[in-house]
């Protein structure tokens, strides 16, 4: 099954975005080949590069407010238990503007998929530095270096409650596809941190291809590992969601 549009791709040539883009195609094609109805996956994107990819996937979609991504999937969610939704957002628009709403999805175990590509910019604006920004990074917002420390979002999820979290690299498809694929399927909050190189404002391709490394089953306290970057699962667990929850109170 195909889930091209006739939108031409408006990304930067060697954006991480394409990788993330033909994985979900892929895992889209594959869970419909399974069962899941096409009609009921419904993608959420927000405001930056990632969301683009709205317009690049012949499915439901809707476009959310700067930040404002996952109440709109906690809504449809709540409103019809057979949607399947699934959110692409950037590390500015889901760190950023949208932490709030991030922490207590995750708090609910609400039956979502959150995909963030996270590049370490706001590219879509020319480059300024993001809650994930390192140290010292230099671009538009901050030439003499970032003064600020960057969040672990990982670790952040895990203290939420999220009951899967997990971290892939756009530069390694054949893993990228297999978390994607592993989130959705996922009864409950589940949150992938994509690595996603910015090609124009933050190249961290040849960092990422360095330091990632697969995780051999799950492990929480890899989430603040310093120096290398594990990928992989750390946290599958499972509880009751947030819908069932409201469904039993409201029968």
């Amino acid at each position: 099954m195909t889930f091209e549009t006739k939108i031409k791709t408006s990304w930067c040539p060697g954006c991480g975005n394409f990788a993330i883009l033909n994985a979900a195609k892929e895992v889209f094609s594959e869970l419909v080949k399974e069962g899941m109805k096409k009609e009921n996956i419904v993608v959420v994107s927000g405001i930056g590069c990632h969301g683009k990819i709205s317009d690049y996937l012949d499915l439901n979609s809707f476009y959310a407010l700067h930040g404002r991504g996952i109440p709109a999937m906690t809504g449809i969610k709540l409103a019809n238990a057979k949607l399947m939704p699934i959110g692409f957002f950037g590390d500015g628009d889901a760190y950023a503007e949208g932490i709030e709403h991030l922490i207590h999805a995750a708090k609910r175990n609400s039956d979502i998929t959150v995909l963030i590509h996270n590049n370490g910019v706001f590219a879509l604006t020319t480059g300024q530095v993001t809650p994930v920004s390192k140290k010292g990074q230099t671009d538009h917002s901050t030439p003499f270096g970032n003064p600020e420390e960057p969040i672990n979002p990982l670790a952040l999820m895990l203290e939420a409650g999220a009951t899967f979290v997990a971290r892939t690299f756009a530069g390694n498809p054949a893993h990228l596809k297999k978390m994607i694929k592993e989130a959705i399927k996922h009864k409950g909050f589940a949150i992938v941190d994509i690595l996603q190189p910015c090609v124009t404002y933050n190249n961290t391709f040849a960092e990422y291809s360095a330091k990632t490394y697969e995780m051999k089953g799950t492990d929480e306290s890899k989430a603040k590992e310093k120096g290398k970057i594990p990928i992989g699962i750390f946290r599958k667990i499972n509880k009751p969601v947030y819908e069932d929850t409201v469904k039993e109170i409201i029968e």
